[in-house]
C-alpha cells in the first residue's frame, strides 16, 4: 500500500509518500517534501500562528505535487493519511481540508493521524536508525518537541499509555525561551546545540526539575527563570566568551532531565527498549548520552535520524496506514484536534 502523508500541524508544510510493507510493520519512503517556515518566525522569537497558516496556504498545493510527483505521480498513491490533531487550529485545517478536497477528487480513503502517534511510530520508517535497528514492542518512548514533552508505554500501534507530561514549558520551547533571552535567534535548539559543543557544563550551575526518580512528569518554566536571573545579573557572555559555557549549561540541565526520566521510566515499566522522538531527539548531546545511559542500565535505544525526528508526513503516512491496515477511514466531516493524546487516537 502506498499512502501520501500530509502534515501541517504547526510550522513545517510537509508531504510524503511511503510504500507500506505487507505485513505493515514497516514503510519505504518514497519521496519526503518539507517547506519550512522558519524564516517567517524568526523575527518574532516563535511561531506566530496567522502567519503559520497563511505560510500553509501558499506552500500545501506545491509540496504535494512535488512529493506525488517524486513517487511516480498519482497512479502510485492508494490513500491518503493527514495530521488531524495536535496542533495549531489554523495550520490544521489547511492540510485536513486540502486532504478531503484531494479524497474527494480521486476516490481515494482517507484517514486522520494523531501527530504525535506519527512520531511514536517514526523509528519504524525504512531510514537507517542512528542507534539501534527497529524495536519490538513493547518500548518506552520519549516524544520531545517544541510543544510537547512526554513519556508514553508503546505496546502496539494503537496500544500506547501515557506515563508522565510536562506540567508547563517543553524541552524544545525552553530551548527557544532561552536563546530568546540570550538574542540567539529562533529556532533555539539547534544554535544551542551548536554552542554547547564548545562550553564546559560545570561552569554555571542549572536547576534540574522534579528529580524525584518515581515522577514521571517534566517541568522546565523554573530552568527559563534561573537562565532569566543568571542573564539578568551577569548579562549575556559574547560568544568566545562565556556563551558557549551557559549554552552548555543549559542543555545538560535539559539532557540530562530528558534521559534520567525516560531510564527511570523503562525501569518502573519493566521494559528494556527505549525510543527518541520528537525535534528534540535531534539534538546531539541527547541522543549521545541516551545510548551512554541506557546501556549502563541493560537498556536498548532506538535513535532514529534526525529527519525522522523533526515533523514531516513520512510518519504521518506510516501512522496512517497502521489505520487503514485496521479497517479504520474518516470521512469528509473530520474535524481538527487542537488537543489530542495518542493514547486517546
Amino acid at each position: 500500500m502506498k499512502v501520501l502523508g500530509i502534515e501541517s500541524s504547526c510550522d513545517e508544510t510537509a508531504a510524503s509518500v511511503v510504500d507500506v510493507s505487507e505485513d505493515g510493520s514497516s514503510a519505504r519512503v518514497l519521496s519526503d517534501v518539507i517547506a519550512t517556515q522558519i524564516a517567517e518566525h524568526a523575527p518574532y522569537g516563535g511561531v506566530v500562528p496567522e502567519l503559520a497558516s497563511r505560510a500553509h496556504l501558499r506552500a500545501i498545493s506545491p509540496v504535494i505535487r512535488q512529493a506525488v510527483d517524486e513517487a511516480g505521480g498519482w497512479s502510485n498513491v492508494d490513500a491518503i493519511a493527514v495530521t488531524q490533531g495536535p496542533g495549531l487550529a489554523g495550520a490544521l485545517l489547511v492540510g485536513v481540508q486540502c486532504a478531503k478536497a484531494i479524497a474527494l477528487a480521486r476516490g481515494l480513503p482517507l484517514v486522520g493521524v494523531n501527530h504525535l502517534q506519527g512520531h511514536l511510530l517514526a523509528v519504524y520508517l525504512d531510514r537507517a536508525l542512528v542507534i539501534g535497528e527497529k524495536p519490538a514492542f513493547p518500548f518506552v518512548a520519549l516524544v520531545a518537541s517544541g510543544g510537547h514533552t512526554a513519556l508514553y508505554r508503546v505496546d502496539g500501534p494503537r496500544a500506547i499509555r501515557e506515563l508522565g507530561a510536562t506540567r508547563d514549558d517543553a524541552a524544545g520551547e525552553a530551548f527557544d525561551k532561552v536563546a530568546k533571552l540570550c538574542g540567539l535567534g529562533y529556532p533555539g535548539g539547534p544554535v544551542i546545540d551548536r554552542l554547547a559543543q564548545k562550553g564546559d557544563a560545570t561552569k554555571i550551575p542549572m536547576p534540574r526539575p522534579m528529580r524525584s526518580k518515581r515522577s514521571l512528569e517534566f517541568s522546565f518554566s523554573g530552568l527559563k527563570t534561573a537562565v532569566a536571573q543568571w542573564v539578568e545579573k551577569n548579562g549575556v557572555p559574547p560568544e568566545g566568551g562565556g556563551l558557549e559555557d551557559l549554552a552548555a549549561s543549559v542543555q545538560a540541565a535539559i539532557v540530562d532531565t530528558l534521559v534520567r526520566k525516560l531510564v527511570a521510566a523503562c525501569e518502573l515499566e519493566g521494559v528494556t527498549r527505549a525510543v527518541l522522538a520528537g525535534g528534540v531527539a535531534a539534538n546531539r548531546s541527547l541522543r549521545e548520552q541516551c545510548a551512554r545511559v541506557c546501556a549502563a542500565h541493560g537498556i536498548t535505544a532506538h535513535v532514529p535520524p534526525a529527519k525522522s525526528c523533526t515533523d514531516n508526513a513520512a510518519m504521518i503516512a506510516f501512522a496512517g496506514a497502521t489505520r487503514l491496515f485496521n479497517g479504520e477511514r474518516s470521512d469528509f466531516s473530520m474535524e481538527v484536534r487542537t488537543s489530542w493524546s495518542p493514547a486517546e487516537a
